[in-house]
């Protein structure tokens, strides 16, 4: 299980249970708001095209993405976020990064820190691990009924880097800004795409097994339990059938 791409394709689908889709739309609706402070408009403000594209996928009612792009624009009254990344190290040495939106920065930080803390892992100086990631947009598409060498050919023509087959589905990378295109460009060729988001890709991983792996799991699934959490990016690689548990 290479990093954070399989690990984000496992959490969509833990997502589609009733406690984990109401956390979605908490979280989304956040970066909706904050995304809607450059601008309501999605023609010309990708952040918020990319999140209310994340929020149609989890099924989220139009008239929640109405309002959290009027608490971001200002038409209506609404909590003012503050954009914090942490950076730090879990078991084995396997680098992470967390990125909050909270309307209290002591408490988040103090709460982040002390997760890092209980599950075996510390909190390290900005500039630490990030040097270990690369901005990527990231789309996942389900293999069944679709062929391979068609859906490369439509995404490379459309200024897609690079598709790998991982188990299940095809995962296709680009550049954060080619990544609408991209997107565009396979569901106009009648292909669903699972998910499409911008994350934080790693260069490279650290192979763990055994415990260590199961307590990164847990120390990365906690994090992002975080109500305050947006995203959490991690260089581990672990078995597949581990992470699937």
């Amino acid at each position: 299980m290479s990093g954070h791409s399989k690990w984000a394709t496992i959490k969509h689908k833990k997502a589609a249970t009733d406690a984990k889709r109401g956390q979605a739309f908490t979280k989304l609706i956040k970066e909706i708001t904050v995304a809607a402070r450059s601008g309501g408009n999605v023609d010309t403000n990708p952040r918020l095209r990319v999140a209310i594209s994340r929020a149609k996928e989890v099924n989220m009612p139009a008239d929640n993405i109405d309002r959290a792009v009027k608490k971001g624009t200002g038409e209506l009254p609404g909590v003012v976020y503050e954009e914090i990344t942490y950076e730090g190290y879990g078991p084995g040495g396997v680098a992470i990064i967390v990125e909050v939106l909270t309307d209290n920065k002591n408490r988040a930080s103090s709460e982040i820190r002390n997760l890092f803390t209980k599950k075996g892992g510390n909190m390290a100086g900005a500039g630490s691990v990030s040097w270990i990631f690369e901005k990527k947009g990231l789309i996942t598409i389900q293999k069944s009924g679709i062929d391979e060498d068609k859906l490369m050919t439509i995404a490379l023509e459309a200024g897609a880097e690079d598709m790998t087959v991982e188990d299940d589905v095809y995962e296709i990378k680009t550049q954060p800004n080619d990544l609408d295109k991209v997107k565009k460009a396979i569901e106009d060729n009648k292909i669903k795409t699972d998910s499409s988001e911008a994350t934080m890709l790693p260069k490279n991983t650290i192979a763990l097994s055994g415990d260590a792996a199961k307590q990164v799991l847990h120390l990365v699934e906690s994090l992002e339990d975080h109500d305050d959490v947006q995203n959490v990016y991690a260089n581990f690689d672990i078995p597949d059938d581990l992470a699937k548990e």
